[in-house]
């Protein structure tokens, strides 16, 4: 049966993948983007998100699932905007929406790096949903040397809110399966120009290290997020997906058990 679904960050990379995937599978998308999208809105500010969210709703009154892709990487305070509350605002607005459902699904993209130590300030800013206090942060990090925080700070922010608002009422009560992806490295326009750089290329595997089948196309991780809003997905809920080649699992081994 077709599906009504939102992507988000749909003109390209991974949203653009997803929704191409969910399109040849039969389901009606609508597509949120700065442009080339059925709505185009900016998820960097509040006025932004209310317009992508008033947008969605004018075209579909009722949607059964939402994946949010978009975001931005980088070191700069608009990571957080765009990362955080550019998701977690715009999906908490599509609620309404979903409700009425029979089977409603949401999935984020967080990241691999999410489990890589961030700004603590940064995070517990960010679950409080208090964006200024969080762009203030970002700012402070980026003036002290330690820009490099925030983007895993923006996605291990996305990844705990995850966790914690997928069993409230206001998810799991309503029926809603609320989970992300922590995608390894994504081989997408936004990192293309990392591979020029040999050195840019070691980083990347030092930290990401994707000990099974290496790097990844953006369709990958289409699929995953495919599975997440579909029907079938009844119980799954909270989780954060790692589809990255076995990276979190080299950095964590077995403890977190």
């Amino acid at each position: 049966m077709s599906r009504t679904v939102v992507v988000t960050g749909a003109a390209s990379g991974i949203g653009r993948a997803t929704a191409a995937l969910l399109t040849s599978r039969g389901d009606r998308v609508i597509g949120v983007d700065l442009r080339e999208t059925d709505v185009c809105a900016d998820l960097s500010t509040p006025a932004g998100r209310s317009d992508a969210v008033a947008g969605v709703l004018s075209l579909a009154p009722t949607v059964d699932a939402v994946v949010a892709c978009a975001g931005i990487s980088g070191n700069s305070p608009g990571v957080v905007a765009i990362n955080f509350f550019g998701v977690t605002e715009f999906v908490t607005g599509m609620l309404p929406a979903l409700a009425g459902s029979s089977a409603p699904r949401v999935a984020v993209v967080a990241s691999s790096v999410a489990i890589h130590a961030s700004d603590a300030a940064l995070g517990e800013a960010c679950l409080a949903g208090d964006e200024e206090a969080a762009q203030k942060r970002a700012v402070e990090l980026e003036a002290e040397g330690h820009g490099r925080a925030i983007y895993p700070g923006s996605k291990g922010a996305l990844a705990r809110w995850v966790r914690r608002e997928s069993i409230t009422d206001a998810w799991a009560g309503a029926g809603v399966a609320l989970n992300a992806v922590g995608p390894g490295v994504v081989l997408t326009p936004m990192s293309a120009g990392l591979f020029d750089d040999p050195r840019m290329v070691a980083a990347m595997d030092g930290a990401v290290p994707m000990v099974l089948n290496g790097h990844q196309g953006p369709e990958v991780i289409a699929s995953t997020l495919a599975f997440l809003v579909s029907e079938e997905n009844s119980h799954i809920t909270g989780q954060v997906i790692f589809c990255d080649g076995g990276a979190e699992t080299v950095h964590r081994g077995s403890t977190v058990f």
